[in-house]
């Protein structure tokens, strides 16, 4: 009997273990199998979503590239302490280095979203730098051929925006640095904060290049008073943005200020400054990132207080005082009273004008004291650039 159980409970527990191991099998491999499902419909779902995010988020830009220049660089007779030669232009830009101005966005607040967000990975250490010349004006740029040499040889290292009225539809000739440079624009008027609306879409659409560091606001009465080596390896090597800031104790100053811009500007923070301002990339993204500052003072900066000569020089003054040098380097004539500049016309135009603001002041650059202050001038008539044409070659330094 016991011989007889012993043969009989064998085979049982022999039956018994295999079939506890089948089923620890067929269970691992149902795991695994819906572990496999349930990853591929994760990559499926994520490639799916980050399809639909990209095209509905960001859409893709049309790019166009401004014409090829292919003139000898232009030689400098005097480089005033500043490096004489120049980076190599990049040979070819990658992907991510937007150049044209042409793209599908007509909302600001999307173009301001993606302007912040293109290039997160740019270092102000770019190889190759570029500034950007960005124009605010209603029209044509009459003082344009004395710009055409300023720039000619510079191809790679500069980059131009210009911000008209949206009826002016004219066009350069294609030869032109300024062909196709228009980027989508909307009306401007004058104390209004639609200035500083144009100024912030310039900044955006500049900063969609990812090559420009630095950031230049000028009008179409601007005209430069170095040559392009001067100006470039001045504003790429500088260690702060040039946006005129000030405490004005006057009417004109702290008299525009508004309480009901309390608790977030006050007037300990309140500035004023001129609307032709140079930035870095830094300060830029700043500038049209804001959506704490800029609706205050949409709100409450009316006529006699006009947004372009507070706006920039408070929100900086607030967030990066350290950034800023408080001096702008475009030279206004604020001599006579008035809300306007004095405007200089042919006969107006000399040598010694123009070597008065290149070298009649000292200010700070870098730490140390320096004879060059402003890189550019206004307000200068379209009558003058025939004279200014004649003096360049030997002023300026440009090719003839």
């Amino acid at each position: 009997m016991i011989k007889q159980f012993e043969m009989t409970g064998f085979p049982r527990e022999l039956y018994s273990r295999i079939s506890r191991k089948f089923h620890i099998t067929i269970i691992s491999l149902f795991l695994f199998s819906l572990a496999s499902v349930v990853a591929l419909l994760g990559t499926f779902t994520f490639k799916l979503l980050l399809s639909e995010a990209s095209s509905s988020c960001f859409p893709p830009l049309n790019i166009s590239s401004p014409p090829s220049m292919t003139s000898p660089y232009s030689y400098i007779l005097c480089n005033f302490g500043f490096p004489s030669s120049l980076p190599h232009p990049p040979s070819n830009s990658s992907s991510i280095h937007h150049n044209g101005t042409r793209h599908s966005m007509t909302d600001d607040r999307e173009l301001m979203r993606r302007a912040a967000m293109v290039c997160p990975n740019v270092i102000s250490g770019n190889p190759t730098p570029k500034v950007a010349f960005m124009f605010l004006s209603r029209g044509s740029l009459p003082l344009a051929p004395l710009w055409e040499k300023f720039f000619m040889g510079h191809a790679g290292l500069y980059s131009i925006y210009i911000h008209t009225s949206p009826e002016f539809i004219e066009e350069p000739p294609v030869t032109s640095v300024f062909y196709k440079r228009k980027i989508p624009s909307k009306a401007v008027h004058w104390g209004s904060s639609t200035m500083v609306d144009a100024e912030r879409r310039l900044l955006a659409n500049a900063l969609l290049d990812c090559a420009n560091q630095r950031f230049v606001l000028l009008s179409e009465a601007c005209i430069p008073l170095f040559n392009f080596t001067t100006v470039y390896n001045y504003l790429v090597n500088a260690e702060q943005s040039f946006i005129g800031s000030f405490d004005d104790p006057r009417p004109t100053g702290r008299g525009r200020y508004n309480k009901q811009m309390l608790p977030k500007v006050s007037l300990a923070d309140w500035r004023k400054g001129s609307q032709w301002f140079e930035v870095n990339r830094k300060l830029a993204i700043e500038i049209i990132s804001d959506e704490s500052y800029y609706p205050l003072f949409r709100n409450y900066c009316n006529p006699p207080c006009y947004v372009d000569e507070h706006y920039v020089p408070t929100l900086v003054n607030i967030i990066s005082p350290e950034l800023n040098t408080n001096r702008s380097i475009t030279w206004v004539d604020w001599s006579k009273p008035g809300p306007h500049p004095a405007q200089y016309v042919g006969e107006d135009v000399s040598m010694a004008l123009l070597n008065r603001i290149r070298q009649g002041f000292n200010c700070s650059y870098n730490g140390h004291t320096h004879s060059i202050c402003f890189l550019f001038a206004r307000k200068f008539h379209p009558s003058t650039l025939e004279p200014l044409l004649r003096m360049t070659p030997i002023l300026l330094g440009f090719n003839g």
